[in-house]
């Protein structure tokens, strides 16, 4: 059975965002046939293709997407392999991820639960290797399951052939565009829960009776792995990290840029900026022979501070790397973005990555 295909459908509550005009046409895709359907269309009437998850990481244009927008929709989650201290999940690309980790915690299986609250979908994580409080996802996932574009073969990677990096991996690097996850296979542990490495996540780690807290009955683990939700729940929506209707500061793509890491050898340019602002004291932590800086610091200490607004977009009251739609326009969104982006490059130095894509003509 073929998919439905529809025209000008609104894209705007599709994303997190709600910007964006509507599709030229539009593909709700869930079963892998329709995948193909959908790009088959697209190739045979040479059409621009978006590929769309669960939108929290989409900007869609004002005058929307001129080819299709193929929305994966796809739903599933299987055992596929277990073993004393561990299983093996095969979970369907279009499966919202924190229903996914809901999941994961009420059957006692950890390794994913510091991830709760991310909007968006299961096929986006491994692409950008989502990661929060000390977790990313390259630390659970095992294999990748994609459709290549063109040939339409299927084509496992695993875990090292991902290539994973801090918020990057081949899916968003050199592979970017040719491939369509159809599903990922996670290995959650079902004795043992990671140690948090935030004080506030530890806190809610606290073992019970005196046992200790990584290895429990199931009932005694799902009651440490809910605690740990809820923590983090509680950190994520201080910042208006998660998406909440009555929350006007979650309507967001969350973090709107990447922390910046640079090398060694531009550290002492990018102190002697910082000394020549009057700095001394900033954030910067050495990560695998570079050094990470702080986005957030870096936006705030070049001008911006949170709750800035101008033409029906700003930045949130809550977290300065979010910035969030207030009736605005996608144009608008951009528009600031760039001037975030110049503002900090004359400040530091460093130019900040942009982490959600445009999707459709920028004006």
């Amino acid at each position: 059975m073929s998919a439905e295909i529809q025209s000008q459908i609104p894209l705007a509550e599709l994303t997190t965002l709600k910007l964006g005009g509507p599709a030229r046409n539009y593909i709700k895709a869930q079963s892998i046939e329709e995948i193909i359907q959908g790009l088959s269309l697209a190739k045979d009437q040479k059409l621009p293709l978006y590929v769309l998850g669960g939108g929290s990481n989409t900007i869609f244009s004002d005058q929307g997407f001129p080819g299709l927008v193929l929305h994966i929709a796809t739903a599933g989650i299987e055992t596929i392999e277990e073993d004393e201290t561990s299983v093996v999940l095969d979970v369907a690309a279009g499966e919202t991820w924190d229903a996914f980790v809901q999941h994961c915690i009420a059957f006692g299986l950890a390794g994913v639960e510091c991830l709760s609250g991310i909007p968006g979908s299961v096929g986006a994580v491994p692409i950008q290797n989502v990661g929060a409080y000390g977790q990313e996802v390259a630390q659970t996932i095992v294999s990748v399951r994609c459709l290549d574009r063109i040939t339409f073969e299927q084509i496992v990677f695993s875990n090292e052939e991902c290539e994973f990096a801090y918020r990057q991996s081949r899916f968003k690097s050199y592979d970017r565009d040719r491939y369509i996850v159809l599903a990922v296979a996670f290995r959650l542990s079902t004795v043992q829960i990671q140690e948090p490495r935030y004080e506030e996540l530890r806190q809610a780690l606290d073992p019970i009776d005196g046992q200790d807290s990584t290895q429990k009955r199931p009932e005694d683990r799902i009651d440490a792995l809910l605690r740990l939700r809820n923590a983090v729940l509680a950190l994520r929506k201080k910042k208006s990290m998660v998406v909440d209707e009555s929350d006007p500061e979650s309507v967001s793509a969350g973090s709107f840029f990447l922390n910046p890491v640079i090398k060694p050898e531009a550290l002492a340019e990018f102190k002697a900026k910082m000394e020549q602002a009057g700095f001394t004291d900033y954030p910067c932590f050495e990560s695998d022979n570079a050094f990470k800086l702080s986005a957030a610091w870096l936006v705030e200490h070049s001008g911006f501070s949170r709750g800035y607004t101008e033409h029906g977009v700003g930045i949130s009251r809550s977290h300065s790397l979010a910035l969030v739609n207030r009736g605005g326009r996608a144009s608008a969104l951009m528009e600031l973005a760039r001037k975030i982006q110049k503002k900090v490059f004359e400040f530091s130095g460093v130019w900040l990555e942009r982490e959600p894509v445009l999707a459709g003509p920028e004006k």
